[in-house]
């Protein structure tokens, strides 16, 4: 199928409008994409209409947690080689943790055993167009590196190459899959992010992105880190004492304001899945992509494609979890063990109860019940 991608970057301030439209080619024919940037208000956002007097449809989704690119003797072509035919949906979605860019200065300064900054070239852009994916969330600890050049470079390279773009403060981007409005939105605990840990303010701009599309997705970039980090704790979650938000209450608010699907990164650890209010909740899909840049090895290693469809009302069709582990020096590949599946069936059980998602052994992914 041929559908065509338009990017529409609109920001709303004080009550005033200023619209620039700029027509893209985006490889599937009918598929519109517009990027909204909201000043914060406080005016009542509108609520969406669940009625829908058009015919519902089905859109399908395809979902990975972390990806973080260097440059590679190979440029990169070995990075998503083995896993392009599971990057397969009507939105493909992944969380670039790191930059596109040959500017800008390190956070690291001159360098720190303990300081991490990702950045690959801008040319590293078209590695993801090519590998299926079409929205990228820069919501996260790493998409500010490089400082504002690198964010700067990374945002122009995604448009350049026909990839989204979500996870600014204010920002919706919303995606036209034929006559149904898909709406993403990403957040991060971090000033360049759409904040994590207001969640009045999240909860506002959930409600307005329902008012705008059919279907609501929201990324969360939140919990701690590392092999340790593979349980949804409760209350709120640090790491190296920064406040990485309460996963389970914004996960909560946001489907209570009007969020379809949530699905979280930033653990680099999979965690489990859960049922909320008829919504599904993946609360990390861990490391997708970590060559030479994440740690890998053990638990660290297991990841996942998580693919959802739903309809058009938010009404869930059905999904699953492809299993993914990271070899060699961090790529993904499909996991013949599926070690995936029991390591998050697990999670979900003990963490959710009788709110966790079903997971058969074959990966299906099941309401409770």
């Amino acid at each position: 199928m041929n559908r065509r991608l338009f990017a529409l970057p609109v920001l709303l301030l004080a009550g005033a409008i200023v619209a620039a439209v700029n027509w893209a080619e985006r490889g599937r024919a009918g598929r519109e994409s517009n990027t909204v940037l909201l000043a914060h208000s406080k005016a009542a956002a509108p609520a969406r209409e669940k009625a829908q007097a058009k015919p519902l449809r089905k859109i399908s989704f395809a979902v990975v947690g972390d990806i973080a690119m260097v440059p590679s003797e190979d440029g990169g072509a070995s990075y998503f080689a083995s896993v392009g035919p599971y990057l397969r949906g009507d939105v493909v979605l992944g969380n670039l943790e790191g930059t596109l860019t040959e500017r800008g200065s390190s956070k690291c300064g001159s360098g720190s055993s303990s300081c991490f900054a990702f950045r690959a070239p801008p040319s590293y852009g078209s590695l993801l167009k090519r590998a299926g994916f079409t929205v990228l969330n820069t919501a996260n600890n790493h998409a500010y590196d490089y400082g504002p050049v690198g964010q700067a470079d990374t945002l122009a390279t995604l448009d350049r190459v026909g990839l989204h773009h979500m996870g600014r403060p204010g920002e919706i981007s919303v995606v036209r899959i034929g006559s149904t409005k898909v709406a993403l939105i990403g957040f991060a605990p971090y000033p360049w992010a759409q904040s994590l840990t207001n969640v009045a303010a999240a909860r506002a701009i959930v409600s307005r992105a329902a008012g705008m599309a059919d279907l609501v997705v929201v990324m969360i970039h939140a919990g701690a880190e590392g092999a340790d980090a593979s349980h949804v704790r409760a209350g709120t979650e640090f790491f190296l004492g920064e406040n990485r938000g309460d996963s389970e209450d914004f996960a909560h608010a946001v489907i209570r304001a009007g969020a379809d699907l949530v699905v979280g990164s930033g653990p680099h650890v999979l965690r489990g899945i859960e049922w909320y209010r008829h919504r599904l909740v993946a609360y990390s899909l861990g490391n997708f992509e970590g060559c030479h840049t994440l740690s890998t090895g053990g638990d660290l290693s297991l990841s996942g494609v998580l693919h959802v469809t739903l309809r058009s009302d938010g009404s869930w069709v059905g999904g699953d979890l492809v299993p993914i582990h990271l070899v060699g020096c961090g790529v993904p590949e499909r996991d013949p063990a599926e070690a995936t599946h029991g390591f998050v069936r697990e999670r979900s059980r003990e963490d959710f109860g009788r709110r966790a998602v079903r997971i058969s052994r074959t990966g299906v992914l099941l309401p409770p019940g």
